[in-house]
């Protein structure tokens, strides 16, 4: 191995929370990035390079692996996602659906025989992948993506005395915008000083109109998500998880955006955050009326919003942690120097992923 080509839609939080922080590791060797969503794949040199895929392929980068495959020292795919349970699901809208068979899943059949390793987020996930022996590698955000110097002590004060709520889901979260609609309703109702965000694609968008101290904001792009934080603080933020195969494949990645807000965080109890919090951290079941009372809980107590930010600052500040390993896959007896191609003899190319 003499380099490392990352293929995705990149920037996105799959490459910034698993991927960078690895790559800038000591000891790791030089490595480019390549953005999928053009036409062309950027001149890149092939000999010697270790082909990380993030998520997606697209049609060029597949010609771009079958042309090099005798100059590569080895092609990789990281997921983060259960993405045939997406796809299969309801939650997500036929068009998103759409794009991940695309570029997630039809990609598969041509990636097959090339492909020498596969990343998986979590435990679950990789339980998920039939007959393919994939390595978890949990998340690793960098440290400035997260705020991990901010601990003034006075995170949630608010200057007019407001108190901020932010549900901040993506498009394949209908079932808990639903679940959480009635939840904040009576919040709001009960506390006046408690106002209330939500990032909403269209058909989310319906479920929270006509509540009043209710701002629904557009999706943004990554870059801009990240920015958003530069500005402002949120008090509570919510993650709740409905009880599904997608979600139960997911990493705790939800922490990282909590820290950067410096907000206190109500988690899901289960698979992703886990069943008891001894930590400060606050996890609920999957109940309308717990959920209530939790959140009313830290409108009402400054301190206690206090304790469970600085708990998910620190979870996430050992997440971290595990960046300066970089890569602990790519060892001599395992990956260096294994071919790629129709020839590869590993322990993930002569499985098919596909299934």
């Amino acid at each position: 191995m003499k380099r490392i080509v990352v293929f995705g839609r990149i920037p996105n939080p799959t490459f910034d929370y698993y991927l960078a922080a690895r790559l800038d590791a000591s000891d790791m060797p030089p490595y480019e990035v390549a953005d999928i969503r053009g036409r062309d794949i950027p001149a890149l040199n092939a000999d010697g390079a270790f082909v990380i895929l993030c998520r997606y392929a697209s049609p060029s980068v597949l010609r771009w692996i079958e042309s090099n495959a005798k100059h590569l020292s080895g092609v990789g795919l990281f997921l983060d996602d259960d993405i045939p349970a997406v796809v299969t699901g309801k939650d997500a809208d036929f068009l998103y659906r759409l794009f991940l068979w695309y570029r997630a899943l039809w990609p598969l059949r041509r990636l097959n025989r090339h492909l020498d390793i596969v990343w998986a987020s979590t435990p679950h996930l990789a339980s998920r992948l039939a007959r393919v022996e994939a390595i978890v590698l949990p998340p690793a955000p960098p440290k400035a993506l997260w705020k991990a110097d901010g601990s003034d002590g006075n995170w949630h004060c608010q200057s007019n005395g407001d108190v901020l709520i932010g549900y901040h889901a993506t498009g394949v979260h209908l079932e808990e915008h639903r679940f959480l609609q009635p939840i904040i309703a009576e919040v709001l109702r009960e506390r006046p000083r408690a106002r209330f965000e939500v990032f909403a694609d269209r058909r989310a968008k319906a479920i929270w109109q006509g509540l009043e101290r209710v701002r629904i904001r557009e999706p943004m792009p990554w870059a801009e998500y990240l920015a958003d934080a530069n500005t402002r603080r949120i008090d509570i933020m919510l993650v709740p998880l409905a009880p599904s195969h997608v979600n139960d494949s997911r990493a705790p990645t939800k922490r990282i955006d909590v820290a950067r807000y410096q907000a206190a965080g109500v988690f899901s109890m289960g698979v992703v955050f886990g069943d008891a919090a001894d930590d400060g951290e606050l996890l609920a079941t999957y109940d309308a009326k717990l959920w209530r009372e939790t959140i009313l809980l830290l409108i009402d107590d400054v301190g206690e919003r206090g304790v469970a930010a600085i708990a998910t600052h620190r979870a996430v500040l050992q997440m971290a942690s595990v960046a300066d390993t970089g890569f602990e896959a790519f060892r001599p007896s395992e990956i260096v120097g294994q071919p790629s191609g129709p020839d590869a003899t590993s322990n993930v190319g002569q499985t098919d992923l596909s299934e």
